[in-house]
């Protein structure tokens, strides 16, 4: 994006140090950075925040995920390349990234709970509302 609109994180300081707070806890989370990651990239690409999208992206790449698992991230439904802990972590994350349009479904939970205990799915859902907000803030004053 181009020019900034509000350097928040200055004018909030104490707001954002527990945003990173919260990313520092989610960093010890037994889902993994890397599944965090994956699911980061794919809220950020729902979202529209080219800020995010490219450092989650760069992210998954110095961490050793293939550029094809990131190419085929947006079409993960049809792709081949995710397995089933995968598709349920960005089933998730779309349901409550879309959440006024998807109510997140017991469908899309019940899956979930197939392959993540409560503690990952507490994370999982804390590292979604983690990234929307960042999200938010990215594209709302554009950095």
């Amino acid at each position: 994006m181009s020019n900034l609109r509000l350097p928040y994180y200055d004018l909030s300081p104490d707001a954002y140090q527990g945003f990173l707070a919260a990313k520092k806890a989610l960093d010890r989370s037994p889902l993994g950075k890397r599944l965090i990651e994956l699911v980061n990239l794919r809220v950020s690409q729902i979202n529209g925040c080219s800020f995010c999208t490219e450092m989650h992206a760069r992210a998954l790449r110095a961490g050793g995920t293939e550029d094809a698992k990131l190419d085929a991230l947006a079409g993960w439904r049809v792709s081949g390349r995710f397995d089933a802990r995968e598709r349920a972590a960005p089933d998730w994350a779309e349901s409550l990234t879309e959440v006024a349009r998807s109510g997140a479904p017991d469908g899309v939970f019940d899956a979930l709970k197939a392959h993540f205990n409560d503690v990952e799915i507490a994370d999982l859902s804390f590292a979604v509302a983690l990234m929307n907000a960042f999200n938010r803030l990215g594209v709302g004053m554009r950095q």
